[in-house]
């Protein structure tokens, strides 16, 4: 097994890049907060399909953490996240600290709307965005790569990351990649270690749940009544539901019926104190 190369500094990291470049060879880039899981192997498989060479970042952001979140907490295990990059093949891991990333004087931000402020997840998380979009815009410059790779699981993030892109010439191809899930149907996410046994049984309801809704758009079951017994069933279940919606796939727009586009369903919900999100296309 070969030994994936550690890079914690930007410098390091374009030196890298720029050797990969001058060969001829197209570079992607995974973002990750670490703890990764077969999900995130996922990512990098798919890269290694569009670029010769693959950099994972593994950076936890405090940016994009409102302060009552769970970013002191938020689970650490680069040991085991190297290994499996390198049963994975991935050729280098962008392992920055806080300081290299947020340098003293640190004093810019990227102002979203579009996708990032549609009433989903912004509604819940207000900060969020503006951190995922400020660290994403960095590593995209600070990496050079040609593409990037982002998992639909954070559907909303994937569109407003893509939004960013285009409209700041950016230079980079987002690569979405299918949702990767349990046997159960549960998707996949660093989080869902937090779950207890019992709550870990209670998890998948939500893709059932969305499962069903969906059949009954398709039918033109009245949309509104459908979401609205969803959500009931959710809820009845034990779940805080923060929001289950159906949304145009593209701009994230509401939504009346078929008619009015491509729809996809998301959703947002809490079991004890981990926070579940989810989404499907009708």
């Amino acid at each position: 097994m070969t030994q994936v190369a550690v890079v914690e500094t930007v410098r390091d990291l374009r030196r890298a890049v720029a050797g990969w470049h001058a060969a001829g060879e197209r570079v992607a880039l995974v973002p990750t907060m670490g703890a990764l899981h077969e999900g995130h192997i996922a990512l990098v498989k798919l890269a290694q399909q569009h670029a010769r060479r693959v950099v994972v970042s593994i950076f936890v952001n405090p940016t994009q953490f409102a302060p009552h979140e769970d970013f002191k907490k938020y689970p650490r295990t680069f040991d085991t996240d190297r290994s499996l990059l390198e049963a994975a093949q991935a050729d280098a891991i962008f392992f920055p600290s806080v300081e290299e990333m947020y340098p003293a004087g640190f004093a810019s931000r990227v102002l979203l709307l579009g996708p990032a402020a549609v009433g989903l997840d912004d509604r819940f998380r207000p900060t969020h965005f503006e951190g995922v979009a400020t660290i994403c815009c960095k590593l995209f410059t600070q990496s050079r790569a040609d593409c990037a790779v982002f998992g639909e699981k954070d559907y909303q993030q994937l569109k407003v990351v893509t939004r960013m892109g285009a409209d700041l010439d950016l230079g980079i191809e987002i690569i979405p990649a299918p949702t990767h899930r349990e046997p159960d149907g549960l998707a996949m996410s660093s989080r869902n270690r937090y779950l207890s046994p019992e709550e870990r049984a209670l998890a998948p309801l939500l893709h059932r749940v969305m499962q069903n809704l969906a059949m009954r758009i398709r039918n033109e079951d009245p949309l509104f009544q459908a979401v609205g017994q969803a959500q009931s069933e959710i809820i009845t279940a034990g779940f805080e539901l923060d929001y289950l919606e159906a949304r145009h796939a593209e701009t994230l727009a509401p939504v009346t019926g078929l008619a009015d586009g491509p729809i996809r369903l998301l959703v947002a919900a809490r079991l004890g104190g981990t926070r579940l999100i989810d989404n499907i296309s009708v």
